[in-house]
């Protein structure tokens, strides 16, 4: 009986010795692959800038990094995470929108690379179309100030308002001073226009929240911006920002590498259908 014992206690034993160095020669379990991956934490809008970044994802997992995608659902706080040392970098805004937040809130971000642009669009809501405006309707534009101005000078193309001469990005709805049709501008943040369009005739819609509301500014839109315009480029590309002093790191600028490499131009350009227009 000992003996029987004996014999079965080595087998075990011998068992266990083939599983660990099996384990070893497979390179270990997924958990300390990844452990062995540096992080990188992104803060990111959920469409279309966390989708991109998945894709990027994959490409930096080849290079020995781990990027953490964190999702945000409004445009302070993945800022002012950033700030704060609690993320790496983030990637939902354009340049204008971040010169105006490190300017009234003083944060030092510095934009590290453009990645692409994102059409603005009016949506129609319980009006059709531009030319069935009634007097005195009702049109939705974002709350805040980079972008209403954005919001603004768009339907100043349309013929829909007319604002004070040369006010170009600054312009707010104090700046209106020809209003044909006495429209009402409701002034919402950014992030519930998509929603309002039942409660208005129509909504101006930054690109990103439009994408996440279904729609496409190829086919839904009713009127888009220019997207030939020279400021469109200079202030409306969307980046990825970084903490200032932080540029020169080795795995944001690989982060920066790979936002900006073919295999993402392919999936945005297969992806959006002109709803993201690749900066690149």
């Amino acid at each position: 009986m000992k003996k029987l014992l004996s014999v079965l206690l080595i087998a075990l034993l011998a068992l266990s010795l083939l599983t660990a160095c099996g384990g070893a020669g497979n390179g270990g379990s997924d958990e300390d692959q990844a452990a062995e991956l540096q992080k990188i934490v992104v803060g990111a809008s959920p469409a279309p800038h966390a989708e991109i970044l998945g894709i990027v994802k994959e490409l930096l997992a080849e290079q020995g990094y781990d990027l953490v995608i964190q999702e945000f659902v409004d445009y302070v706080q993945p800022n002012l995470a950033l700030d704060s040392g609690d993320i790496d970098a983030n990637y939902f805004q354009h340049r204008l929108y971040l010169d105006s937040f490190n300017k009234e809130n003083g944060t030092d971000l510095t934009a590290l690379v453009d990645v692409h642009y994102e059409p603005f669009g009016i949506y129609a809501g319980k009006t059709a179309s531009l030319g069935e405006l009634a007097d005195g309707g009702m049109i939705a534009v974002p709350n805040d100030t980079t972008n209403e101005a954005r919001a603004l000078l768009l339907l100043e193309a349309q013929g829909l308002i007319k604002l004070t001469e040369n006010i170009g990005l600054e312009a707010t709805i104090n700046n209106i001073v020809a209003n044909p049709l006495n429209l009402k501008i409701k002034e919402i943040e950014a992030a519930q226009l998509a929603r309002s369009l039942p409660d208005v005739d129509m909504a101006v819609i930054n690109g990103n929240y439009a994408i996440e509301a279904g729609l496409n500014v190829g086919t839904d839109a009713l009127a888009i911006e220019d997207a030939t315009s020279p400021t469109i480029k200079t202030y409306y590309s969307n980046v990825l920002a970084v903490k200032t002093g932080n540029e020169d790191r080795e795995d944001l600028k690989a982060l920066a590498a790979a936002l900006v490499s073919p295999q993402v131009r392919e999936f945005i350009e297969n992806t959006f259908e002109g709803a993201v227009v690749p900066m690149f």
